[in-house]
């Protein structure tokens, strides 16, 4: 890290210091263009964004990702998530497999769309869609973000997608700022590449910006409880509080825009981080991804809110000990749609700032009750596998054995299923 990131670091260290000592508030409402909301993310938060992107396209006009992949990419199956749709697992990586899946998650896409469970797809043939891949990306390689290109091409006209994939970054949210050297790994996955990638996406889904603020920020960073949108959070994955960047235009009855961020995994506020407040990476990513200088300047509020680590889940054996957004299934078997818990608190979020109601969720689909091989019942999504012998219930986390094995289930609430002796 070079001296004038290590001199921003601790700036930024000491201003969050004081700032977790604020009072944490209600969130309030704004006057906001909330049909020209986006999105964007890193990592985890890449793939929640693509996810919010879809499930919300007749408001969000634009998604950001930096080292995500395809919605549904994991499919409800953490094995997928860790070894085709990242590198994360203890076994062998197959990124280029990404590909392979996208037929199939377009038909999911469709699907849910036709249900109801997310918005419209034609909504998406307007949308501005920015990616960004590492070239040196050892935990998202490029070929996992390749697929999310092709992904998009479903429904997004080519013309209106960027993809920047010639910076020898590692996994970590660019900037020409702030953080480690570019191609390191790790901590605080904010590297300076001499890249300034948060307003290079928001330059790409609003067009012509003005120059982002280059002294002091003029808005102000408000703390606001979650628990009003997700009663116990952190049960959930959610932190208990989140933040948003309100620049003083938009405080003083300007007409704004909403920008949603979604921070990575090892980037929650209690995520250890030695340089950070307390050892903890606290504001961190809210204050050095780059965003808020030209929040500033472009009417833009930002909206960053907070996923937590989960140590202990109904959804056994997943867990989240490293505070990543719900992408693969670990808390919430309809995690990619509307009604997914994260998905239906942030969405709430938005409809608290902009004043407007939100709609009822749509009716459940009628409930399965039948008898199949594991192996048969996760393939349609009522189990999922783990270390590829075991599998479990989804919702319930009942343990059904090896994938061989004959088992009734039932579906006890939409998506969510237990084993039963019989349907009668």
């Amino acid at each position: 890290m070079n001296i004038k990131a290590l001199v921003l670091f601790a700036v930024l260290a000491a201003s969050a210091n004081s700032h977790l000592r604020a009072e944490v508030v209600a969130l309030q409402k704004l006057k906001l263009k909330v049909e020209e909301t986006s999105v964007s993310g890193l990592s985890a938060g890449g793939y929640m964004a693509v996810q919010f992107h879809i499930a919300n396209s007749a408001i969000v006009k634009g998604a950001g990702v930096v080292a995500g992949g395809p919605y549904f990419c994991a499919k409800d199956d953490q094995n997928t998530a860790t070894s085709i749709c990242s590198c994360t697992g203890f076994g062998s990586c197959q990124p280029a497999q990404a590909t392979q899946l996208v037929p199939g998650l377009v038909q999911v896409t469709d699907q849910n769309a036709q249900q109801g469970a997310t918005d419209a797809t034609s909504n998406l043939s307007n949308s501005r869609v920015w990616l960004f891949s590492g070239s040196v990306d050892s935990v998202v390689p490029t070929p996992v973000m390749n697929a999310l290109e092709t992904y998009y091409k479903n429904y997004v006209p080519p013309a209106n997608i960027s993809f920047k994939k010639n910076i020898a970054a590692e996994h970590a949210m660019p900037t020409d700022s702030f953080g480690s050297a570019c191609s390191f790994k790790g901590d605080p996955f904010i590297n300076n590449c001499n890249f300034d990638a948060a307003g290079e996406l928001l330059k790409w889904i609003y067009g012509s910006l003005n120059a982002r603020q280059s002294g002091a920020l003029g808005g102000k960073f408000v703390e606001f409880d979650q628990s009003e949108f997700l009663p116990n959070p952190t049960a959930h994955g959610m932190s208990q509080t989140g933040w948003v960047y309100v620049p003083a235009s938009c405080q003083q009855n300007a007409t704004c825009r909403l920008h949603i961020v979604f921070h990575g995994c090892k980037q929650y506020p209690g995520a250890p981080l030695a340089a950070g407040p307390q050892g903890k990476f606290g504001d961190t990513y809210v204050k050095g991804a780059g965003y808020n200088a030209w929040a500033d300047t472009n009417d833009l509020v930002i909206l960053y809110p907070q996923a937590n680590a989960m140590t202990s889940n109904t959804r056994l054996p997943r867990l989240n000990p490293n505070g990543c957004w719900d992408w693969w299934g670990y808390d919430d078997s309809a995690y990619a749609k509307k009604t997914g818990h994260q998905m239906a608190a942030v969405k709430a979020m938005v409809d608290r700032l902009a004043g407007v109601s939100s709609p009822p969720p749509p009716p459940p689909p009628p409930g399965f009750c039948g008898s199949a091989t594991n192996s048969a019942h996760a393939a349609a999504g009522r189990a999922s596998p783990w270390f590829f012998w075991w599998y479990f219930a989804r919702g319930s986390s009942d343990f059904l054995g090896l994938g061989g094995t004959q088992t009734t289930l039932k579906e006890t609430s939409a998506g969510s299923f237990k084993s039963v002796a019989s349907c009668s």
